[in-house]
């Protein structure tokens, strides 16, 4: 799970190499549409009378920041655009605060939110003097719209299905890139390393990331189920340096254990229950799907009925 939501970054820094960044966006968010939707289809009638929520979570969590994200991509290493998303739990933690949340933060989790914020200064620094300041913007405004979605969904989006939600929102998110993408259409086939980038971003990193990481939660539950937060970075930074050539300097070992330090100390739970509307890590769902592992597995169409919490990090 950690690889194909660690290597979303990898593939956007290919593609935008040759095509357009709607085509890029169009081309993910209608492919995992498509292979979703067949196991989503009986729960979209939930979607009715959520209109505007649905609007704000899909503006939040895939119009706005895939676009940001592959756009910034253009500038920025893959490595660093991964290690710069990987503060999402710290933003979430912040929002929930800005917005009314209830749950107390103790000194622990502000010195996590102290330890993260410095990690991307350390890892943004040396950017902003070389002239990527917007690139760099565009990277940590798609981390807050990460962190703000799974807040629209924990309050107002609580009886939709997840499922349904997802591929409700990548139809939507098609529709709209469709026109930009049929403009900027490359007048030649791309290199088919390209079209590769581009079908592992639909397939694997969309339809298929979702699809394993519901069943994951299944599995072993939401809390075993955020590990993955932690790893994708790892992930960012080993598949660029393998397939790009991307270096490991002293800057982004020092931002990588900032960052992840920071976020694991500022989303550390105390043994009591989080209130209602606390977010939670990227692509998870509510409390309830903490089961035992070794319940009986069901399939995606089971899936079509499950209550969502959240839908968080990862490449997302």
């Amino acid at each position: 799970m950690s690889v194909i939501w660690g290597i979303p970054y990898l593939m956007i820094k290919v593609a935008v190499d040759s095509v357009s960044v709607p085509v890029v966006v169009f081309a993910r968010t209608a492919i995992g549409a498509l292979l979703l939707l067949p196991f989503a289809w009986a729960g979209l009638r939930r979607l009715r009378g959520h209109a505007w929520p649905l609007l704000a979570f899909a503006v939040l969590e895939i119009l706005g920041p895939w676009w940001l994200l592959s756009d910034a991509e253009r500038h920025l290493s893959s490595s660093m655009t991964g290690l710069l998303i990987a503060v999402v739990p710290v933003f979430a933690v912040l929002l929930a605060r800005a917005t009314g949340g209830r749950e107390r933060l103790g000194a622990r989790r502000w010195a996590g939110l102290g330890v993260g914020l410095g990690g991307v200064a350390v890892l943004a620094a040396p950017e902003l003097r070389g002239g990527d300041a917007w690139s760099v913007t565009e990277v940590l405004l798609t981390a807050v719209g990460y962190a703000a979605g799974p807040l629209v969904a924990a309050r107002y989006l609580r009886d939709v299905p997840t499922l349904p939600l997802t591929a409700g929102c990548l139809s939507f998110a098609a529709l709209v890139y469709a026109l930009p993408a049929a403009a900027t259409w490359p007048a030649e086939p791309p290199p088919g390393r390209v079209l590769a980038a581009l079908a592992g971003l639909g397939v694997v990193c969309t339809a298929l990331a979702f699809l394993v990481f519901f069943e994951l939660i299944r599995e072993v539950g939401t809390s075993r189920a955020m590990v993955i937060t932690y790893v994708n970075p790892a992930v960012a930074v080993g598949a660029g340096m393998i397939f790009l050539n991307e270096p490991l300097s002293g800057t982004i070992t020092a931002a990588f254990a900032l960052i992840l330090g920071g976020s694991f100390l500022a989303t550390s739970r105390s043994p009591e229950a989080a209130p209602d509307g606390a977010p939670q890590a990227r692509g998870t769902m509510d409390s309830t799907a903490d089961e035992p592992a070794g319940r009986p597995r069901r399939g995606p169409k089971d899936l079509a009925e499950e209550r969502p919490g959240s839908a968080g990090q990862g490449g997302r």
